[in-house]
This record gives C-alpha cells, structure tokens and sequence, in this order.
C-alpha cells in the first residue's frame, strides 16, 4: 500500500485570536492509498453554525467516499459542498474559504475557492504558491500591481469566488503535480499569511525540522506582531519525508496496446472516411439551405411580409448554427431581430396597444438601417399608421358611449366618420368593423323608429275603437284608415289586415242595407232619400189607371213614410191630361231629386228621363221634386216632354200596376227603396 512504503507527517495550529469565536477550521484524512488536507475560513459571522466545518466535512465525506485524484471529481465534491451552504442558509448568507490538497503519496492536486493559500516548499525553496480568487490577485496578473504592492493592498480581502456565493461558483483546480522526498506543504488562512512574510517563512522552515516546530515558529511570529486585533488564524504543515516511488511502466506492453489500436483504427478507416463523407455532404446542404433561407428571408423583408421573413431567417440561422458558423449566426440572427420586432408591433396592433407597437417599430427601425433589405419607409408607414388607428379607437369609444347612451343618430355619425378614417389608414379591419357598428346603430333607428310608428298607429286604432263605440262612424273610419297607412309603412302586414276589417265594419254602420218595399195597389213611387248613400240606385214607376185619367206618381202612405225617413218629401204636378210612362224619370245609379230649398252649394242634376221598356234588372225610378230636401242633397227633375204611354201598360220583371217598382230578379233586399211623389 502507498501508505506504508511513504513518510507523511502533518502538524496544525488554529486559535481565535482576539475574537470569541475561531471560524477557521483544518481537517485532513489519510487512506491506504489516498489522503486529503483540507483548511477553511468562515466568511460570515453566523455564531451558530460554523460555515467551515460544514464546508471541510462534506468535501471530506465526498471523498472517503469515493477517493480519486480526478480533477472533475474533485471540482465536483467542491461543487457538492457549495450547494450545501447554500442550501444551509436560511437565516444568514453562509460563506467560506477553501483550500484542498489530494495526493496518492506522490502527486498532488490541489484546488482553492477565495483566498486560503496553500505554499509549496523544495530544497529550502519556494516552488510555488496558490493563487487568491481576489480583485487584488486579478490586478497582480494582469500587470497593473507589482507582487510588492499586493502584500499590502487593500483589496486583499476583496473576493471574486468563495464558497455560498449566489451566483456562478468557479472554483480553481490545478493539474497534477509530483512530490519528491523533502517536500513541504504549508497551508494558511489569511490570518497567518497577512501577518507572516515569505522570508520569514523560509527562515522558520530553515530551523524547524519537523511540521509542529514550524507551525509553532509560524503562530510565534504572529503574535510578535503585538496588534491590537488579531484575527483567527490557521496554519497546517505536512512534511513528505519521503514518497510513494510507483514502479517503472511496461512501455512495451504500452507499445503493444496501441499497435493494436492503431490496427483497430486503420480497419475501421474506411468506416471513418464514408462517415466523413456524409458528415461533409450533410454541412454542404446545411450551406446550401441557410442561403436558400437567407435570400427568401431578404425578398419578404423587401416586400413588406415580415411574418414570412421572421421564420426565413430563423430557418437561415439554425442551419448556419449547424454550420458553426459563428459570422452568419450573427447576421442572421440580427436580422431575425427586426423581423421579429415589426412582427411584435403588428400583434399589438391587432391587440390595440398602440404605444407598445410603437416602441416596438421604433425599435425595428433603429436596426433596419443597417440592412438594405428593411425599407424603412415601411416600418415609418407602421408607425403613422398605428397613430391613426390608435386615434380611430378613440372614435369608436366615443361612438359605443353614444350607442350606450341610446344617441343613435350621433353614433351612427361617429361610426361614419372612424369608417372614413379606417380608409384613410388602409385598415381593412377597421373599415369592417365600422361598417359593422353602422349597421348596428341602423337598426337601433329602425327599431326605435318602427316602436314610435307602432305606438301611434295603435294610439289611432284605439282612437277607431273609442269613435265606433260612439256611433261616430266616419270618424272612426278615418281613424282606422290612418293607422292602416302607417302599418303599412312599417310592414306590420297582420295589423294592415286587422284595420281592413276594421274599415270594413265602421263603413257597414255607416251605410246599412235597407231591404226593398211596396204596397199591394201596385203604386209604389221611388225617390232618393236625402244623406242616404246606400239607397243609390232605386227605380220607380209612377203612373196608374184610375177613371181613365193618368196619374203620375199617386202617393201611397208606404212611399211618404220612407221619404219621411230620409229627410225628404215632396211631389209634382204635371198637368191633367199627361202621364209619365212606366219606369220614365229613372235616374241611372240612384240619382236624388232636386229640392228647392237646399243649402247653397249643393250639387243640383237634372237626369233625363230613361226610356220605357228597360231591361230586366235594371234599375228604375221616377222621383219628385220635394222642397223639404236636407241641405246637400242631390236633386233630378224629370222632363215634362216625357212620352206618355198608356196607364194600363205592365212593367217588366213583374211590377204591379203601371206604375209599379222594378226589382232586382228574385226579390233581393239590395233593392232600394223608392220614394213616391203626387201627380195629378
């Protein structure tokens, strides 16, 4: 075991020095094959845990674990112990400083974090010194502080990397080193390094033969110091007396080995060479697409279509990423940057947050200038574009307040206008979505103004419905007429129906159907009854046989009593001698007589006489003069140069005697009445 055939001894000192607390802390492990020397500074000032002790005991227990000289190993035990820490602080920011020596008795690998320092001793001699992760050290290499100057420079205690630090951990570890028989290893906290100066260290290794004479030498100088604070401080030494001597190697057998290897290696050449030939195929075609993309990434930029640039170049970027091909990488990737913005800028426009989009395009055309193929003036469009679209939401809300606030006019108005601002700007959306509230507001007038004809309409209907109640007939007629035209207007087809029959009902109050009449003499003489229009129509003859005189239009009491109803009555007298034939004196449609007493204005005709014989059917009449006529009523005077025929001559369609009524066949009620006049 390498333990046994080497000679390693191993001293320390560790006191508080002027503090209650020694937040320094040595530890160290020798194996059979393996040992580790670790030596830590606590950086915090926790009382209860000791950030050191944590730190030396994971490393240790990592590596009694698993004991390697592997660089990777031992940055990863270091890394374990750094995640520890941090894990540990809770209530305060755990930190430390490290410094770890492994060795298999005759190499060593040695790895630090902050500013525990670790010398190396040969023949009386420095042979070399760990490096502090300190802003002061940083300076010292980069030639901007001589070695003088950093004994005392301030920034000694300035650290770059410790253990627990929140952010990157970058804990140094050095290569292999070997040891040779006499070797000193010393390692120290800044405690003792700040106070203890490299001669001083070489003249107490020259007079301590041993490591607990030099570590005792150490602390001596320390305290020789007579500072008023003196802070922990911490020294270990290991004396290598002697070292493990590993045995010569077996070259050839190594020789063999990578014959062998080399023989491997030339059968699978052909292998090798066809993969690299693929390998070579697979990086012209990545060349080939990443041009292809570049090109249609810069023809949609031309053109305005950034959505289709944005995914060109990003295709053009990952294959120049598979190139590793770091210059294009970077253009296309700037590229892909202002495609990517004018595309942001578009979404927040289409989300209606103007000033986003704005910076957005703003930011695009920061860049675009770089690049010929971003036409600035595109994304300049954008910006004006977006200003007016951001003013045309500003109409619309102005609009839906309107249409909220039932102004439907003004917000029809206002719609209008934000359509033609929408044109103005080339927003086809916006230009939709006016069109859209116009037609809205539209039908809000439509509707409002559809319920206020509805309203009156009914209001007129329910004037109707209180005339008819009142016998007021007319009136009621008229009410329904106009109630009829605005149902009609507003396309309420049930109601224009409903008005009709309405109409219909008034007008039969209005003018009833009055059944015919007539005594059984067979003299029934027909007149007009004065305001009566449903009487049009009536035809009588008047005349009879009586002694062989002819009378025309002998009255009979059932003639006087429907005159008398009408308003009107009255006779003629025609002188002796003549008579009026049958069915003479008709007047065509039921024409009225004429009254001499009627109201000035009233419309006057005088009919000719129909001649005799008329056609089944027809309507006839003969009516008299009658002086108590109402005003207004129509009047027709027979002429006196009426043929005359002979009393006794029959009325066709069945008339009783000569001056009998004709009726309509079959006796129907619409025959009118007819009213008779004296004649003698």
């Amino acid at each position: 075991m390498r333990k046994e055939n080497s000679d390693f001894k191993t001293a320390f000192v560790s006191e508080a020095g002027s503090y209650i607390d020694n937040r320094d802390y040595f530890a160290f492990v020798e194996l059979d094959d393996m040992a580790c020397y670790v030596i830590a500074d606590g950086l915090d000032q926790d009382r209860e845990v000791s950030s050191a002790e944590m730190v030396i005991r994971a490393i240790l227990e990592s590596f009694m674990e698993k004991p390697s000289l592997s660089r990777r190993k031992i940055r990863n035990d270091l890394e374990a112990a750094h995640e520890w820490l941090k894990f540990e602080s809770r209530r305060v920011r755990l930190k430390a400083s490290v410094l770890v020596i492994v060795t298999d008795y005759t190499r060593m690998v040695w790895a630090s974090c902050g500013n525990a320092r670790m010398y190396h001793f040969r023949g009386g001699r420095l042979n070399l010194r760990s490096k502090d992760q300190s802003l002061t050290e940083l300076l010292t290499d980069s030639g901007k502080l001589s070695e003088a100057g950093a004994v005392r420079h301030e920034e000694r205690g300035n650290l770059l990397n410790y253990m627990g630090k929140p952010d990157r951990f970058e804990p140094f570890v050095s290569k292999k080193t070997p040891l040779s028989d006499g070797d000193v290893l010393l390692l120290c906290t800044p405690g003792l390094w700040k106070k203890v100066e490299i001669p001083e260290m070489l003249d107490a290794l020259t007079a301590s033969s041993d490591p607990e004479t030099l570590t005792d030498t150490l602390e001596e100088v320390v305290l020789s110091r007579q500072e008023k604070t003196v802070d922990n401080y911490t020294g270990a030494a290991v004396y290598v007396n002697k070292a493990f001597v590993e045995k010569p190697k077996n070259y050839k057998k190594w020789a063999l080995r990578i014959a062998m290897i080399l023989l491997s290696l030339a059968i699978a050449g052909g292998g090798i060479w066809y993969a690299k030939a693929r390998q070579a195929a697979k990086l012209a075609e990545a060349v080939v697409q990443m041009t292809e993309f570049e090109q249609d990434g810069d023809e949609y930029a031309a053109a305005g279509d950034y959505p289709k640039a944005l995914k060109a170049y990003s295709e053009a970027k990952n294959a120049a990423s598979r190139l590793k091909d770091k210059l294009h990488f970077q253009l296309l990737r700037n590229k892909q940057k202002v495609a990517q913005a004018v595309t942001d800028g578009d979404g927040y426009v289409k989300d209606g947050s103007y000033d986003m989009a704005v910076e957005s395009y703003e930011k695009a055309l920061k860049d675009a200038g770089k690049y010929k193929v971003f036409k600035e003036e595109h994304i300049r469009e954008r910006i004006a574009r977006s200003g007016m679209i951001a003013e045309l939401a500003v109409i619309f809300q102005e609009g839906d307040k309107q249409l909220q606030g039932q102004d439907y006019n003004n917000a029809k108005k206002t719609y209008n206008k934000a359509k033609t601002a929408a044109i103005d700007a080339g927003y086809a959306e916006g230009q939709k979505q006016a069109e859209d509230k116009i037609k809205a507001a539209q039908e809000k007038i439509d509707q409002l103004y559809a319920e206020t004809k509805t309203l009156k309409a009914d209001n007129l209907e329910k004037k109707g419905d209180r005339s008819l109640a009142a016998m007021d007939y007319a009136g009621a007629i008229e009410a329904y007429t106009l109630a009829q035209e605005i149902y009609q207007e507003i396309d309420k087809l049930e109601r224009v129906l409903a008005m009709e029959r309405k109409i219909a009902k008034a007008d039969e109050k209005l003018h009833p159907i009055v059944p015919a009449g007539g005594d059984a003499g067979g003299d029934t003489a027909a007149g007009s009854a004065a305001g009566a229009s449903s009487a049009a129509g009536a035809t009588a003859a008047t005349g009879a046989a009586a002694g062989g005189s002819a009378v025309g239009g002998g009255g009979s009491p059932a003639g006087n009593a429907a005159a008398g109803a009408s308003g009107t009555a009255g006779s003629t007298t025609k002188p002796a001698g003549t008579s009026k034939p049958a069915g003479s004196g008709a007047a065509s449609g039921g024409k009225e007589a004429a009254s001499p007493d009627a109201e000035p204005g009233a419309k006057q005709e005088t009919k000719p006489g129909a001649a005799s014989g008329a056609e089944p059917g027809e309507k006839q009449g003969a009516q008299g003069s009658t002086p108590d006529a109402e005003p207004g009523t129509k009047s027709g005077t027979a002429p006196d140069s009426a043929t005359e025929t002979p009393a006794s001559g029959a009325a066709p369609n069945g008339a009783s005697g000569a001056g009998g009524t004709a009726s309509p066949p079959g006796g129907k009620d619409q025959a009118d009445k007819a009213e008779g006049g004296n004649a003698s």
